[in-house]
């Protein structure tokens, strides 16, 4: 059985995620959680749980039509199998992360996906759950796990989470220095105010709406919101930002400014836009002339910022094969380096620089990570989160304006294209190019780590992976060239499929 994908389960209501999946997995959660007890996943060892307290869980669910079923076969479920419910209600998947440090999370959210998909995805001290715990999960479901004790099973109580999350970021988004830094008491920062900075905020009708507008207005900025109200039909637009989806919002942008040299303040056009997905997990940024920044752009600008703040000697950033080479380029600028982990796996990445640096006693840390449109503020929490990065985006906007911060980033075309590849072709494919591609591009570096990915001396990269869910072999390719690098590329891929037997 293989239920997570990248961003735990996913799929349609009445196929995939079912009441009866999401009670076997609530049930599954309950029994490893009594087992393994509610420690911290920093690396020390687990701690077998008091069997005379049940493991608290925390229960959130986002706004989507099928939530309140899929919420309370959860419960049913969590509960049977002896766990402690705690009701939050609906909630950004950030604010559950939050809300699960010391204890367990499940948050039910299909993130971007369509109105008909539910999703489940678990979390352990403010961290998804990685590789193993997923697996162990799964084998309990597969052996259909059977209820707790009867004198074990438990009731729910509510409790109110938001308002501590809220207060929270912006506590830790007040404190960010113009320079980066995330400032203490003591360390002479300077407060940049927000100063009534002009933002427009597309929350696509999702979990966003409670949250980013509130936090942005209380750190002073002046917000107007499209799409602000939660709605799991998702009327506003899909719930996947993108350049195409959020059209409204560039349009919306780009008209207010026209004809102003400086928008965003004192009544006149926005400084910059946000939009989320249904989850506000996700951030994509709109400059003021209404066009998207590259994700890769703005994860490079957050990514030296926060190694130029580090006050550790090996400064680390965790990201992804697919991500740019202009995030390296900064990073490097800044003193420190850039270590790649699979896609969807942020937090292993996190987990498995910290455990190194333990075992070599060395001063490493891990300062930002981050994927495209999705940024882990390690400072601030080990989850995802679109709303702290949109509060800290929107502090470095008031200090420097956005156009000042992209400045220093090179920002060279960028393109993804996807090779034919049946799903029994894929293994033999990446096999042959992993001495193909050294051999065709001899002056690159070669990582063959996740997929195929090569650097060459003038910045470009590419990667060739397989995908985890369609028949393609994916092509990544950032270069000056890139056509010709892409085309270049491909050739040796088609050529690695040709002829494999089926």
């Amino acid at each position: 059985m293989e239920l997570f994908g990248t961003a735990g389960v996913r799929g349609r209501v009445e196929e995939r995620v079912t009441p009866e999946l999401a009670l076997a997995i609530g049930r599954a959660v309950a029994a490893e959680a009594r087992e393994r007890g509610p420690s911290p996943v920093d690396g020390s060892d687990d701690t077998a749980a008091d069997s005379s307290e049940p493991p608290e869980v925390v229960l959130a669910r986002d706004g989507r039509v099928s939530g309140p079923a899929i919420a309370a076969a959860t419960e049913s479920g969590l509960a049977s199998g002896g766990a402690k419910v705690l009701r939050a209600g609906t909630l950004p998947t950030p604010a559950l992360a939050h809300a699960s440090r010391g204890r367990y999370g499940v948050m039910l959210t299909a993130s971007h996906n369509p109105p008909s998909d539910n999703g489940i995805k678990l979390f352990r001290d403010g961290v998804e759950f990685d590789r193993e715990l997923e697996l162990a999960v799964e084998a309990r479901v597969e052996a259909e796990e059977p209820p707790a004790a009867w004198d074990a099973w438990t009731g729910a109580d509510r409790i109110d989470t938001l308002g501590r999350y809220l207060e929270d970021v912006r506590e830790y988004a007040a404190g960010f220095e113009g320079n980066g830094g995330v400032s203490g008491a003591d360390d002479g920062g300077v407060e940049v105010d927000l100063d009534g900075l002009r933002i427009a905020v597309d929350c696509g009708n999702g979990m966003s709406a409670p949250a980013t507008p509130t936090v942005l207005r209380e750190l002073g900025a002046t917000v107007v919101t499209l799409n602000g109200n939660v709605d799991g039909h998702f009327p506003g637009r899909g719930s996947k930002p993108t350049p195409e989806t959020l059209r409204d919002l560039r349009a919306f942008v780009a008209d207010a400014n026209e004809g102003i040299d400086a928008p965003g303040r004192e009544g006149e056009g926005f400084a910059f836009g946000i939009g989320h997905d249904g989850d506000a997990d996700r951030i994509v940024v709109v400059d003021a002339d209404g066009e998207v920044v590259h994700e890769d752009t703005v994860l490079a600008i957050l990514a030296e910022r926060y190694v130029r703040a580090s006050d550790v000697a090996d400064p680390v950033v965790v990201t992804t094969p697919n991500a740019s080479g202009r995030i390296d380029e900064r990073v490097r600028a800044a003193g420190g380096r850039v270590e790649r982990v699979r896609l969807g796996a942020l937090h292993e990445g996190i987990a498995a620089v910290r455990e190194e640096a333990g075992s070599a006693g060395t001063d490493t840390g891990v300062v930002f990570a981050a994927e495209p449109w999705k940024h882990v503020h390690t400072a601030f929490g080990g989850w995802i989160d679109g709303v702290c990065s949109a509060a800290v985006t929107a502090r470095l906007v008031a200090a420097e304006g956005l156009e000042s911060l992209r400045e220093p980033v090179t920002e060279r075309p960028y393109r993804k294209v996807s090779v034919d590849c049946p799903d029994d072709r894929k293994a033999e494919t990446m096999d042959r190019l992993s001495d193909r591609l050294p051999e065709a591009f001899p002056e690159a570096t070669v990582d063959t780590d996740h997929g195929v990915r090569l650097e060459f001396p003038d910045a470009s990269w590419t990667l060739v992976r397989p995908s985890g869910t369609e028949p393609y072999v994916r092509v990544y390719a950032e270069s000056d060239d890139v056509d010709e690098l892409v085309a270049a590329v491909e050739s040796v891929v088609e050529s690695a499929i040709v002829g494999i037997e089926t």
